[in-house]
């Protein structure tokens, strides 16, 4: 008799307001909607708006967006760990701002 996969029955979590896969996060910039992303699931290349260097497929990184209504996915970033780290220090690079 052949094998049935179960359905996951739980619903799917969305990523807005710091329910889901992603945090909020409050700074001097604003509220920010943050997730991490596994170098497993990194697969694309990507340009770092803290310092404008790559970032490469395979690189543990975040990608954060604004927390408010306005927010979209067109307003995603992604960003080093460290980067998004000390942004308040430094802020995004020329490029970004």
């Amino acid at each position: 008799m052949p094998r049935h996969n179960r359905r996951d029955k739980r619903p799917d979590r969305g990523l807005g307001g710091g329910v889901g896969w992603a945090r909020t996060e409050s700074g001097p910039d604003g509220d920010w909607l943050v997730r991490n992303v596994a170098g497993s699931q990194a697969t694309k290349h990507y340009r770092c708006p803290g310092c404008d260097h790559e970032i490469v497929p395979g690189t543990p990184h975040v990608v954060a967006w604004p927390a408010d209504e306005h927010g979209s996915s067109a307003d995603r970033r992604h960003w080093h760990n460290g980067c998004w780290s000390a942004r308040s220090r430094r802020g995004p690079t020329r490029r970004w701002s």
